[in-house]
């Protein structure tokens, strides 16, 4: 299972406009997650998120809360983005609690809580940047318990939904004349010395995902593929996007790497990559992307022969 994608919640989608449902849901055994500048409150000095209860947030407004969805036992689990409020006004409600991008904890965060966590940040991060109706530039209000937002010119009424980008990661691979089958990964100018990954880039208008994987991989590295075949996909709310994997034969060998796009690229053998380090290692040698990325997922997926 990737990280981030073991929702364990029901989301409710034929109910949660129904106004007399939602408020149902509110009840004292609600759960509710609270985001600040897009960082989740945990416990201090702990990979565990942190849930607060009704009666620790009642006080709140909570007229912008986002239903999430019900647990198993059929209680309410609400997300509320308090970036407005002032710290004095939070620390008595959060205690010693503290907040973090789940990215820092990563996969030290318990799989169905970082997926939680991921959804509340997605929409938080959603409806901080569409206040405003894109077709008319009036103002948006909050509908559908945070699943979509309503334009208030009545001579518009423009209806807005969550976005999710598309965006398709590949791990590229070639037999060369020596009998041997490698990968091909790149890096970024900005990232950690040593650090390589799979390439990847989001999906154009009118183009279909294999398209994607063909012309970002010629774009990046300036080699042809064929045969592109899907293996999985991930969340990855940070901010907004649906991260697609994929594995594509490569039918060029040569490197041709365009400077805008990546700082290098390379191709490696099974074993050598099998010596990298991880992300965060200290020194130049080289380095696997974070555990809790599909780009990791899916370089091991190929390093143990299972694509």
């Amino acid at each position: 299972m990737l990280y981030y994608s073991d929702m364990p919640l029901d989301r409710g989608s034929n109910f949660r406009k129904d106004a007399a449902w939602l408020s149902a849901k509110m009840s004292a055994q609600s759960k509710w997650l609270l985001v600040n500048n897009n960082h989740t409150l945990f416990y201090k000095n702990s990979p565990q998120v942190c849930y607060l209860t009704h009666q620790q947030i009642a006080h709140l407004d909570l007229s912008d809360a986002l239903f999430l969805g019900s647990n198993d036992e059929q209680h309410g689990v609400f997300a509320l983005d308090v970036s407005a409020i002032h710290d004095d006004e939070l620390a008595p409600i959060i205690g010693d609690a503290q907040f973090f991008d789940i990215r820092q904890y990563g996969p030290q965060v318990a799989m169905q809580d970082g997926s939680i966590a991921a959804l509340a940040r997605g929409l938080c991060y959603w409806h901080a940047t569409h206040s405003f109706c894109g077709r008319c530039g009036s103002k948006n209000k909050l509908v559908e318990a945070g699943h979509s937002r309503l334009c208030e010119n009545e001579h518009c009424r423009h209806p807005t939904f969550p976005r999710t980008d598309p965006a398709v990661i590949m791990v590229v691979t070639k037999v060369f004349a020596d009998g041997v089958e490698r990968c091909l990964l790149g890096r970024q100018a900005i990232w950690q010395q040593g650090m390589y990954s799979s390439l990847a880039g989001f999906v154009d208008p009118g183009e279909t995902l294999e398209q994607a994987v063909a012309r970002e991989v010629k774009e990046e590295a300036g080699v042809d593929v064929e045969n592109v075949r899907y293996i999985a996909s991930q969340p990855w709310p940070f901010p907004s996007s649906i991260m697609l994997g994929f594995i594509a034969e490569a039918k060029t060998e040569q490197i041709n790497v365009d400077k805008n796009e990546l700082d290098d690229a390379k191709w490696f053998t099974r074993e050598e990559v099998a010596e990298f380090g991880n992300m965060g290692d200290e020194g130049e040698h080289y380095k696997l992307p974070r555990v809790d990325s599909i780009s990791r997922f899916l370089i091991e997926q190929w390093l143990s022969n299972k694509v």
